[in-house]
Order: structure tokens, then sequence, then C-alpha cells
């Protein structure tokens, strides 16, 4: 259960995750929740994923890696790192990838190249600054629309439509670049009290020149479409600095947390939208090309956020944590159009303070009880297909569970939680506006939460989850969506991988690994008229680890099953992958 703002990198909220990036640079990936979420979640409702980067080594180290599998995929990453001096004051790091895969749409492709260098000072024993930037380019043929529902998840009189059917043309592309770099500066006062503070910007651009879905026709065959020709210009700026202190007030600790957080948004859209041919979905003919009057549309967009924080981990007793938080937002946004030289705009601004509670208490040292009460106040960014600014975002979350360390290798979490949201950002429904949000009232969801992670025994590894999902409309504009289930999202899934690897013997170091993935079925649209079917998929894989070689073959979805992942509206419905095998080989130096 994570709701927005619950993406961190290196331990700071990460405002600049506009477009997603390579994997290549991530060390681990780590998913706090039940009392690590209570104590190090920064203010987010439910938990938080903390993205971890590769930093750099004092000793060198170099590894290379190599994949290809289905559908033309073909991948390669390098990973150098080691000191620039003798004294090792400086260190670097250098992640490259690059990557190209076609898909199991038609005339479908796609590559990605990425590089990543870090620079790390140790200036003092006392003071650390790292400087890191990433670039990458992600050109893409032939935008993997969906398909309309009535052919996939629902009836069509003319059959079923191939999975694999394109509605784009051949020449459509959309192609993307981002740059990010930053610094993380880290001075230690004494053994009690520290400083950071971190900066990053990022610019992001998407050139789109593709073909989507507009309306089925009453022959339920004849598909017309709509051209979007168009350039997307994001930068975020982000600056975040406080202090840590651990300090004592008789026989209670505290660990002080307090500092400021400010950002900058700032995105221009421009759209050309003449006319292209329709397309039989059950005969196509490619080829067409845009027709008609060009319009063109221009929207900016700007917001800044300043957020002012102090939170306070009170340890109470060797078993008994308090944490008191209190943030404080303020929000200020513009945005305009500028339609064929009439420059329209509007403003807003917001502000809010957002408290926190949680507790921590452990009867025992394997079992921890905890509880917590959040709000909290997030911006949206972006704007609707009309160019109007979207309301922030307001939660509230109750939560309660129980960790319980099996072993010194084993745990598990179970979690009741209450969440409200109001200002929910979801696809807007509209075909023609794809790629577009509209904002419901408000969202309320109750669920129940069970994870089990860790070793069962030397070589046999488990991670397995359930979660039980009530959610539903409790306001909105339209009424009649009022006590309906928002799309997609299950009330059941679950999910279990489990590998085991020989520890001993001429076979020592090959394993084998296994696991399932069900997800329950899903509303399709708002007014909960047809659902997306449950599915459950099977992956599995064989691998083999000795010294410092490594190799494996993953397979995804082994039985071929065919699923919805997910549907955007009734035009645009997603089929997730058929059967995918990989193989990768690494290497460290």
């Amino acid at each position: 259960m994570l709701a927005g703002g619950d993406i961190l990198r290196n331990g700071l909220r990460d405002s600049n995750n506009i477009y997603q990036s390579d994997t290549a640079d991530i060390e681990r990936i780590e998913v706090l929740k039940g009392p690590a979420s209570v104590l190090y979640g920064q203010g987010s409702l439910g938990g938080v994923i903390n993205y971890v980067t590769k930093q750099p080594l004092s000793e060198p180290y170099y590894a290379a890696e190599v994949s290809a599998g289905s559908f033309n995929f073909y991948r390669g990453v390098i990973d150098l790192t080691g000191p620039l001096n003798p004294n090792k004051t400086v260190l670097y790091r250098l992640n490259l990838a690059a990557q190209t895969t076609e898909g199991f749409l038609d005339f479908y492709d796609e590559q990605k190249y990425f590089v990543a260098p870090v620079l790390s000072w140790q200036i003092s024993d006392r003071t650390k600054i790292t400087f890191s930037g990433e670039y990458q380019v992600r050109p893409k043929k032939s935008g993997q629309q969906g398909l309309p529902a009535e052919g996939s998840v629902l009836l069509n009189p003319n059959g079923k439509i191939p999975r694999d059917r394109n509605v784009s043309e051949p020449f459509g592309t959309i192609d993307q670049s981002t740059l990010r770099v930053g610094y993380d500066l880290e001075h230690r006062f004494n053994d009690n009290w520290q400083l950071r503070n971190a900066f990053a910007f990022t610019s992001a651009q998407r050139y789109k020149n593709d073909v989507g879905a507009d309306t089925l026709e009453d022959d339920k065959h004849t598909l017309t479409r709509f051209y979007s020709y168009g350039v997307n210009d994001d930068s975020v700026y982000n600056l975040d600095t406080y202090v840590v202190g651990k300090f004592a007030t008789g026989s209670i600790g505290h660990q002080l947390v307090a500092g400021f957080n400010l950002t900058r948004l700032n995105s221009t859209t421009s759209n050309n939208d003449p006319q292209i041919a329709a397309l039989d979905l059950f005969n196509p003919v490619y080829g067409s090309q845009p027709f008609g009057d060009v319009a063109i549309d221009r929207n900016f967009q700007s917001s800044d956020t300043l957020g002012i924080y102090v939170q306070d981990q009170v340890t109470l007793a060797d078993n008994l944590k308090l944490l008191l938080g209190l943030r404080f937002d303020t929000l200020n946004q513009s945005s305009g159009d500028d339609d064929q030289g009439n420059i329209t705009g509007q403003t807003q601004s917001d502000h809010a303070f957002s408290p926190r509670v949680g507790l921590v208490y452990q009867p025992i040292p394997a079992i921890s009880l905890y509880a917590s009460d959040s709000r909290a106040f997030t911006p949206n960014s972006g704007t609707a297909f009309d160019g109007s600014l979207f309301d922030p975002q307001y939660g509230t979350s109750y939560e309660v569970g129980i960790k319980g360390d099996i072993n010194n290798r084993l745990s598990a979490t179970l979690a009741y939680y209450d969440l409200t949201l109001s200002n929910v950002l979801t696809d807007d429904p509209e075909p023609a506006h794809l790629g577009y949000s509209i904002q419901t009232g408000e969202q309320r969801s109750k669920g129940v939460e069970f994870s089990i992670g860790g070793e069962i025994s030397p070589g046999w590894n488990v991670i397995a989850g359930y979660a039980y999902t009530d959610i539903e409309v409790t306001k909105d504009t339209n009424p009649s969506v009022v006590g309906n289930i928002p799309t997609n999202v299950p009330k059941h899934s679950f999910n279990i991988w489990t590998s085991y690897e020989i520890q001993s013997g001429a076979l020592k170091g090959f394993g084998v690994g296994a696991g399932v993935f069900f997800v329950g079925d899903r509303q399709a649209d708002p007014d909960n008229t047809y659902t997306l079917p449950s599915y459950l998929r099977t992956d599995a894989a064989i691998f083999y680890k000795q010294d410092r070689f490594r190799a494996a073959i993953n397979f995804k979805n082994l039985f071929d099953v065919d699923y919805f992942e997910s549907i955007r509206n009734q035009l645009n419905v997603y089929y997730g992958d058929p059967l995918v095998v990989q193989g990768t080989i690494s290497w460290q130096f």
C-alpha cells in the first residue's frame, strides 16, 4: 500500500522521477514497510521505495554483463570503479548500458543507451561530497498502444483482435532523453550531529510522432485514429538540506531530523494534431500519412514547492520507540496556453501542515508491534487535457501491524491499513486524451497485507506476499461513480518466489528458482460495467555462480498465458508479455 511521494533516491525524496531510468546504476531497491516505514518513512503514507545507487569503491572493481533473449533482446552493461589518487580520497564509478529489443507487437522496437558517472571526494575525515550524473537516450519505434476492449477483454462480433496487432504506423516514434546531475554533501560535526545537503537537476525531453486510437466504429472493426506530433520538455530542480542529531533528555533518547526541501518544476508541451486514415483491426493496411490542417497548441506549467520538516524519534525504553513528525508545505503553481498566439493562463497556491505519529513496541526482541497515524500533502504535477492545473493531493493514513523474526534470517510482517486520498489523478478515459490525467474526488482503501522473506535453510530462499484491498470512490464530481471501485485495482493479489542454490559438491553454485504471481479481477472502467479477468503467471530461473562468474536463464510467463496487465480506457487494453526467455552472463574482475 504505497501512496504519492513514496519514492526515495539514496534516502531523499525523488522529485525528479520524470521518466523511468535504467537500472544499471542501482545497487539495490529497499521497500520500507511496517516498523521500518514508521521510523524511516519521511512522512510517506504506508511505505516507501528507496533506490540506492552504486557508489564509488576504494578498491578497483570491474564488471561486465551481456544478455540476450526473446524478441531480439540484447543488452550490455559495464561497471567500473576505484580510486583516482594514492591516498584514495577521490573515487570514481562509471556505469554504462546499451539495450535493444523488439516486442510482441508488430513493428515495435526500442533502444536504450545509458551512462552514469559518479565522483566522490573525502575532503576530510568529517566531510564528503559526491557528484553524480546520468544521461539516457531512449528511442522507441511505434509506441506500445493497447487494443480496444471489444475484441480483447470483451466479445467482438468479428472475432478476437490478434494480441500482436499494432494500431499505430510503422513511421511512429517516441524518443526520450533524460539528463540528471547533482551533488550530495555530508558533514559530521561530531559523533552525534551531522548535516546533509543534496541537490539534483533533471532535464527530460520526449519527442512524439505517433498514432493512437480515437473511436471504434459501429462495425466493430474500423478504428478511427488520431495523429499526434509534439514535444514535452520538463525540468526539475530539487534541493534538500537537513541535520540529524542524537541526544538524551535524562533516560530518554532522541534522534532529531530537521530540514527543508525546495522543488521547482518547469514543463512545456507542444502538440500538432492533423488527421490520419482509419485502420481495419482485422485486415490492417499500413502506410497512411497525416493530412489536413495542423492545429498547434502550446502549454506551459511551473510550480514551486517549499517543505519544512522536523521529526523526533524518541526512545522511551529499549523496546519502545515513539516517532513525532510535522511537515509544512507551501505550493505555488502557474500554467498557460499559447493557442495560435492567444495566450491564457492561471495560477494557484496552497499550503498544508502534515503531522505524523508512530509507535514501535517490542515485547520480545523477535516481535515488533507498530502503529502509525499520518497526514500527507503532495503536489500534483502536469495539467489536464484542457490545460487546467490539478489541485494537490491530500492523504490520511492509519496503520497497525506486527513484524516477527522467525529466525535471524527469516521474518514476516502482517499489517492492516486505512488510507484516504483526495484529488487523486487517474488516466483520462477519453481515447484522444491518451497520456493525460483527470482528477477524481476522494478514494478510501482498507486492507490487509502479509509478507514473508528470507532464508529458510542454507541455500533455500523465499519471498512471498498477499494483499487484500477494499477500495472505493467516496467523493467525485460525477455522483454516479461514488461507491465504485477504481480501475486496475485487484481485491486479491499474491506472489511467491523461491530459489535453491546447491552449497557443496561438484554442482556447488548451481541453482533453480520458480514463482507464481496472481492478480485478481479488476474493474476496467469508472462505471464498473466490466472487468479485467484475473491471471496467474509463472516465472522460473536457472542459474550458476562460480567465483566471479555468473550465468542465468530467466523465464517470464513460463506457460505463455494470455493475460491483461492493465487498461487505460476502452480503446487501450494492455496485454501482458507472452513467454519471454532471457539469458545473462556476467564477469567480475
